[in-house]
């Protein structure tokens, strides 16, 4: 059985899909882009401030399902600009410090409204 997750402390969901969805002891999180909650618009900065946005917006959804940074399993980060790797890495690596999850990381031809780099998650309990 599935559930969806939602939760006003990370960006509502603006199209057809779901913030997040748990099903059988595992959170799918929807791509996060660098959007603040509060203002509905993207943090100022570049690829360390969004790339920080993105994951305090997967931490928040996170919280509301009732997991931790530490249940993260895999994560997908598509990037507006490769070259952007070492930057977005540096920050990723401030939020998983111990045992990171596997993750793949690539440029993508365009991301929505802009957005340097948009954050995929999937958690495990």
């Amino acid at each position: 059985m599935k559930k969806i997750i939602s939760t006003t402390n990370a960006p509502k969901a603006v199209g057809a899909y779901s913030q997040a969805v748990e099903a059988n002891g595992t959170l799918y999180i929807s791509g996060q882009l660098p959007v603040n909650p509060e203002t509905s618009k993207f943090v100022d900065g570049g690829i360390r401030e969004q790339t920080a946005q993105c994951l305090k917006n997967i931490e928040a959804i996170l919280a509301a399902a009732g997991y931790t940074i530490d249940n993260v399993v895999k994560s997908t980060v598509l990037l507006d600009n490769i070259n952007d790797f070492a930057a977005m890495n540096e920050v990723y690596a401030q939020f998983y410090t111990t045992n990171p999850p596997a993750r793949a990381a690539f440029e993508v031809a365009n991301l929505p409204l802009g957005a340097l780099v948009e954050i995929e998650t999937i958690a495990v309990k």
